[in-house]
C-alpha cells in the first residue's frame, strides 16, 4: 500500500495459492464464485460506490502533528484541524495513537482518559476566569429537582433504574473529593505556618 492511497478499496494478496488453501482448509473458498453466494445476483463486486469520484481528492496540506491510526499508512486526504492536540490531554491522546492499535482497549481507554483530563483542565480554567462554571446547572443537578428528574425515575420501567443510586456519586463525587483535598491542603499549609 503506498502513501498516496492508504484507503484504496483493494483486497490484499493471498499469502499462499488458492489450491494450497483448499487442500489445507476444508471448505475454503466455497464462495469464490459469485454465483455460489447467497447474495447473487444482487451483490455488486464493484468496489467503487455508485456516484463516487475516480481516485482520491487532492491531499490537504498538513502542518505539524496530526493523530493517525497506526493501521493506516497516512492520513485521510481530508482531515479536521479545528481541535489540535494540546497540553496533558493532547499528550495522552498522542500516546494512544502512536503506540496502540485501534483494536486494543488501551487505545480507547487512553482516549477516554484524555477526554477526562481535558474536562478537568477546562473546569479549572473556568474557575480562574471571571465567569466560572455553574456546577448546579451545568451538571444537571438542578434539573433533577425542577424538571421532574426524580419523578421520571419511578414507575416508568426504565432500563437504567439499576444505576440511579450511582448518579449522585458520579456527578458530585469528584467535586466533593476535590473540595476535601483542597480543605486538607489548606489545613496542612496553615499547620506549617
Amino acid at each position: 500500500m503506498s502513501l498516496t492511497d492508504p484507503y484504496a478499496g483493494r483486497k490484499p494478496a493471498l499469502p499462499e495459492p488458492i489450491e494450497s488453501l483448499r487442500e489445507r482448509i476444508p471448505g475454503w473458498g466455497a464462495d469464490l464464485d459469485p454465483a455460489d453466494r447467497p447474495s447473487y445476483p444482487r451483490e455488486s463486486l464493484d468496489l467503487k460506490p455508485e456516484g463516487a469520484a475516480d481516485g482520491l481528492p487532492e491531499l490537504q496540506h498538513r502542518e505539524g502533528y496530526r493523530e493517525r491510526s497506526i493501521e493506516h499508512a497516512d492520513l485521510t486526504p481530508v482531515f479536521g484541524t479545528a481541535q489540535p492536540l494540546h497540553g496533558v490531554s493532547g499528550a495522552i491522546r498522542k500516546l494512544a495513537y502512536e503506540r496502540y492499535s485501534e483494536a486494543r482497549a488501551a487505545h480507547w481507554l487512553l482516549l477516554i482518559v484524555g477526554d477526562r483530563v481535558e474536562v478537568l483542565g477546562s473546569t479549572l480554567r473556568s474557575f480562574a476566569s471571571t465567569r466560572p462554571d455553574n456546577l448546579l446547572t451545568e451538571t444537571g443537578v438542578r434539573a433533577e429537582v425542577t424538571h421532574g428528574g426524580v419523578r421520571s425515575r419511578f414507575g416508568q420501567k426504565r432500563a437504567d433504574v439499576g444505576h440511579h443510586a450511582l448518579d449522585p456519586v458520579i456527578v458530585a463525587g469528584p467535586w466533593v473529593l476535590g473540595a476535601w483535598a483542597g480543605w486538607r491542603a489548606v489545613r496542612s499549609l496553615r499547620g506549617r505556618g
